[in-house]
Order: structure tokens, then sequence, then C-alpha cells
């Protein structure tokens, strides 16, 4: 980030432009988690972390917002550009809360947004006061009211490098880096910390580098929205995708129809739901009148049927076992496996290796411990990082993979680990991994290939889940798996518009 900055200002930029660019671009951040113009409270450090702050201040408050200022320091200690930052906002009428901060008074506030411009990528070692106070006030603002607290560039008192916390370290809700991700933010660690990444891309900073292929990324709207081209007015149903959904068994009827609906409203062409026929009556009573239902006396049956993607597991149960392993090995066509299709397969890992089609292979943390022992539910907790989990798999065996967490990540060997940022938790709910089983065969069905399908799927539903918080319908209680597919046509439409 620093060397990028340095070529940035040879070619012509200088600071104060920068800066004016992340402040915008970070006042418009706030502005899409939190659509109504509320009141803002500012923390800013002496630095230029801290002028960044105050150039969103300075839009927020054009926008409507009530600002409310606090220095962590006294005014002579604040760098140049700081300084002339804070001018700009007094010109307009704004003045400090008070001369000489102080953080008890902030128990009595009820901002509807924090803002956390204490400290940036340069700083390194144990938070120390005032720093330390101001991001113990901004935790217990958070704690105590309803307000979101959005860090810039990484929460104070999180090493940019490692992810290392401090005690005091701010816990975000939204973390807005600028220009790239930094390394710190990914860590398995610093995720209850960062929250919700939305990485914000400056005009006057591009990547400026001569390095191969990288070894991670981030997934957001710039990467994965060129997978998704308009589609041609000449479309019909056929050329969507014809996606086939092995799932259900007696007492699981919803995962099955979770997943075919979300296939439906993630863009599928046609979607046949194949389940046992014990389930027949009653889930194509209950399904949407868009899925087709079929009674399959066993998973082979699918294999007779003209299916563009094939996904099985969703509810599955594992009485089937040996028919549905058959499935994943003869199928040609690219396949999603998940849930119950994962725990028959762990004990025969091995199918892997000689599988006729493409697969994408979709596990929370207790299915791929599962897959990693063999099937040995009684194995114990490994605390292999999670990037690690996912690149020893993916070299192992010729998939794709998505591991589950509060920052998916997806991978296949010979491309770059994709993190997604998107989600809240209020996902932490039964049924989510079905809709995003359904989500992905659908975008495979449109053309995508299973990594792809598998960065773009996490994203949408993630940013399908915030949404429906966002509106004000539903909270992080009360959020369900059923949820989703309402939302996904806004989360397809703010990818295309490049939201964050």
């Amino acid at each position: 980030m620093k060397a990028q900055e340095e070529r940035a200002f040879q070619d012509g930029c200088t600071p104060e432009g920068l800066m004016e660019e992340a402040g915008q671009r970070i006042a418009q951040a706030v502005r899409q988690f939190v659509p109504e113009a509320g009141r803002c409270a500012v923390f800013f450090g002496k630095g230029h972390n801290g002028g960044d702050a105050l150039v969103a201040a300075r839009h927020l408050m054009e926008a409507g917002w009530k600002i409310d200022l606090q220095p962590a320091f006294p005014r002579s200690a604040w760098a140049e550009l700081t300084a002339k930052k804070f001018d700009d906002l007094r010109a307009r009428g704004l003045s400090l809360s008070a001369e000489e901060t102080d953080f008890r008074r902030l128990a009595e506030w009820r901002p509807t947004a924090v803002l956390d411009g204490l400290l940036g990528i340069g700083a390194t070692g144990v938070l120390r006061a005032p720093i330390s106070d101001a991001a113990l006030a901004i935790n217990r603002i958070r704690a105590f009211t309803n307000a979101r607290v959005f860090a810039i560039d990484l929460p104070t008192g999180l090493d940019a490098d490692t992810g290392a916390a401090d005690p005091n370290t701010v816990t975000a809700d939204v973390t807005v880096t600028i220009g790239f991700a930094k390394a710190g933010l990914l860590a398995d660690s610093a995720t209850a910390f960062v929250g919700r990444l939305a990485v914000l891309p400056l005009p006057g900073l591009r990547f400026r580098g001569n390095q191969g292929a990288p070894a991670a990324e981030v997934a957001d709207p710039q990467t994965l929205g060129p997978l998704l081209p308009r589609r041609p007015f000449t479309m019909h149903k056929g050329q969507c995708g014809r996606i086939g959904i092995v799932a259900g068994s007696a007492g699981f009827i919803g995962a099955a129809i979770l997943s075919a609906e979300a296939c439906v409203h993630a863009g599928a062409g046609l979607v046949t739901l194949h389940v046992s026929p014990d389930i027949y009556p009653l889930v194509a009573s209950r399904v949407a009148t868009e899925v087709m239902v079929h009674s399959a006396g066993s998973p082979e049956d699918v294999l007779e049927f003209r299916h563009d993607v094939i996904a099985i597991g969703p509810g599955l149960g594992r009485n089937r076992g040996s028919r549905a392993l058959s499935l994943i090995e003869k199928a040609p066509q690219p396949m999603i496996v998940d849930a119950d299709g994962l725990n028959l397969l762990a004990p025969h890992i091995e199918l892997l290796g000689k599988c006729a089609g493409p697969r994408l292979l979709t596990p929370h943390p207790g299915e791929m411990a599962r897959l990693l022992s063999k099937g040995d539910s009684s194995a114990a907790a490994d605390e292999t990082p999670r990037r690690e989990i996912v690149e020893k798999f993916t070299a192992q065996w010729p998939v794709a993979l998505l591991l589950k967490g509060s920052r998916t990540i997806i991978g296949e060997r010979g491309r770059p680990l994709s993190y997604n940022t998107t989600g809240n938790p209020g996902m932490a709910t039964g049924g989510m991994g079905d809709v995003l089983t359904g989500v992905c065969a659908a975008l495979a069905g449109q053309g995508l290939a299973l990594y792809d399908a598998a960065r773009l799927g996490a994203w949408l539903c993630g940013h399908a889940a915030e949404i429906a918080i966002e509106t004000g319908q539903e909270s992080e209680e009360s959020l369900s798996a059923g949820h989703l597919s309402a939302h996904f046509g806004r989360a397809f439409k703010e990818l295309r518009e490049g939201c964050w």
C-alpha cells in the first residue's frame, strides 16, 4: 500500500487529492450501509487517517447528517493536512463538541454511525492513551446503542500485516479499507473485529506492479461484475441452465425446497427437484410453482435427465449412500456437493480423484473436518488456519472448494484464493447453506465455472442477507434462510452498479 501511494505521488497525485478521493468513497460506503441520514460520531487521530475521516464527515454533513467531532489529540498535535480538513468543516459551521474531549460523556450519545479514524496502517504496538480511551469509547457506544461502527482502513488496534489485536481493539461492523485489502484484515483472528469488509478502490491509486497471478484476492463487485454480463434480448430459458437438484428426505424437505427456490431466483432457466417417492407428494404441494418435481427411486435416475448442472446434498439423509456416491462419481455435468452429499463422500474421499465431471464442494467447518478425517466425526478439532486448509485440500484433489464461515474462502488448484466480503451474523441459522447451493447451481447453469459460481454465489447470498436487514424488515435475530430469495433481485442490481 505504501509503495503504491509513492508511485501515485510520482505520477502526479497529491496526498490531499488521495485524501479527498478516500473521504468521498468512505461517505458513500456509510450511506450504502445506513441509507437514511442520521447522527455520526467521528473519532479522528492526528494523522492522515483522521484527515480521511474528516473529509468523509464533510460529505456526510452535506448529505444531511448531523456530525459530532471527537479528536483524540489537541490541535497542536494534528498533521497539517488533517488540520486543513478540520478547517474546511469549521468553515461550514461545524465545530468540536468540546475543546478537550471527554469520552465519558459518550454514554449519553445515541449516534446512528461511528467513524473510527484514529489510526492508519502505519501504527504498530500496544494502544496507549488517549487512543486506547477513544477505542474503548467506540466499543461502549456499539455495545449500548444500535450505532454501526465504520473503521477506516482497519479497526484501531489491529495489526495491518498480521491481524493481531490489542485488547482494546475497535470492534467494527464494517471496515472500509482504502485501495487494497491489507493482509491482516483477512486473518482468521481478525474477522470478529473487521466485520463486513468493503474495499474502496481509488481512481488515483491503481495497482502498478509486474507480479504474476496473485495468491489471493478479495471478492467484490469490481472483480465479480465481469462474470455476469447483461443478458441478450434473444435469450431463452434453455440458455439459462437446466438444473437438477437431488435433495430432501423425511423430516428434511425444507432444505430441498430452499435450495430449489433459491436456484429459481438466481437465474436458472429450468429447475427440477429430484426427491424420493416417500416425500414426493409433500414436496410437490409446497415448493414454488416454478420448480418441477420428480419422484426418483434412486439418485442415479438423474443421469437420465438432460441437465446442465447437478446439485446434491441438502437434506438428503444418509440412507441412499451407495447410489448417491455413484452419482457423484459418474455424472459428467458440473456438480455442487453439499450437506449430506459431503457426509456420504467423506469416508470415500478418494472418489474425488476419478469423478467424470468438475465438482464444487461447499462444506461448513464441521463437514470440512469430516472430509479431512475421512468421515471420522470424533476427530479432534484442528486449529490449522482456514487458508491453509483450502490450499492443501485443493492441491490434493481436483475440485473447487468453498469453505463456509464468517469469511468464506473459495479455492481451486491454479486459481487465487478468494475471500468473500459480504454477510452478517444474521446468517448464523439453518438453511443458509441450502440457499447457497441453489444459487451456485443457478450461476453454473448460466455458464460460470464452478470456482466463479462459488465466488459470486457467496457474495450474492451475503449481500441479500445485508439487504434484508438494511431495509428495516429484519434483524440479525429474525433473519432466516427463507428471506434471502426475496432480496436477490436487488443484490444482482447492486452488483452491477458496483456497490460495496
